[in-house]
């Protein structure tokens, strides 16, 4: 995708496309699974680490990416899927590798429902599965 795509969907959600933004869209979406900050300021050896984190920050206050936890102490970051705005298609389940740390999207197996009292309102979901991918499984 060109930087003038990027732009656009940057713009379309009402955001600044700045160098930075647009650097880090880009690598999201180039990106066959979920990210980790490491993996991004490597990828963007031009970026310094605290500004990537604050458009993965402001990607997510944005609703454009999701955060996942996978029990690693390291947040993945993952575009959503819904046309870069979060809706409930992107509670998919995840699946983190125990051995190599790669996580897996599911994203044809959903979230199970979960009836909660009409008070309370759910503004994520994070359903993790852990265990050994197939490579590292042989």
């Amino acid at each position: 995708m060109n930087t003038e795509d990027v732009e656009n969907i940057l713009t379309s959600k009402g955001i600044k496309p700045t160098p930075n933004r647009i650097l880090v869209m880009k690598e999201l979406m180039k990106s066959s699974h979920p990210v980790n900050l490491a993996d991004l300021e490597i990828a963007l050896n031009t970026i310094d680490k605290a500004s990537i984190f604050r458009v993965l920050e402001f990607f997510a206050e944005k609703e454009i990416i999701h955060v996942i936890e996978d029990g690693s102490r390291s947040l993945k970051y993952e575009l959503c899927h819904s046309g870069n705005h979060h809706t409930v298609n992107d509670q998919h389940v995840h699946f983190y590798c125990e051995k190599c740390g790669t996580v897996f999207c599911f994203d044809n197996i959903t979230v199970p429902y979960v009836d909660i009292p009409e008070s309370f309102r759910i503004k994520s979901v994070n359903f993790m599965l852990k265990g050994l991918c197939p490579k590292c499984d042989k």
